[in-house]
């Protein structure tokens, strides 16, 4: 098995390419400057993760919508789902940016947390 894949740790954007060496599983990455180029290809081909950046429904502001995240990294494969859950939350203003407005996202141990701070009106 080869994969082809982008570096984006940091902004030198090595090409990379994994190859499976035998069958344990053992992973070969070449292409990377450095060492946080080979972690990042191991981990994106046995457990790929991402930040969730979005919107909530908030009532009681200003605006209608407040910006959120999680605090770490889900599994990728838990994107759509943890939106569906994210779209079915709705916050009260006031709410202050760091707030967790929901704990434990799909049982990942990941809150999703206020990206800035909302007034009551």
């Amino acid at each position: 098995m080869t994969k082809e894949m982008v570096c984006i740790v940091c902004p030198m954007g090595c090409r990379l390419t994994v190859t499976s060496a035998d069958d344990t599983g053992t992973l070969n990455v070449i292409g990377n400057q450095c060492k946080r180029g080979e972690a990042y290809a191991i981990e994106e081909m046995t457990n790929p993760t991402r930040m969730l950046p979005t919107t909530m429904i908030i009532r009681g502001s200003l605006l209608k919508r407040l910006p959120v995240r999680t605090e770490k990294p889900i599994p990728k494969e838990l994107i759509f789902e943890a939106m569906k859950k994210i779209d079915d939350v709705v916050v009260e203003a006031p709410i202050k940016r760091g707030d967790v407005v929901i704990s434990n996202l799909l049982g990942t141990g990941v809150n999703v947390i206020a990206s800035r701070s909302m007034k009551h009106i």
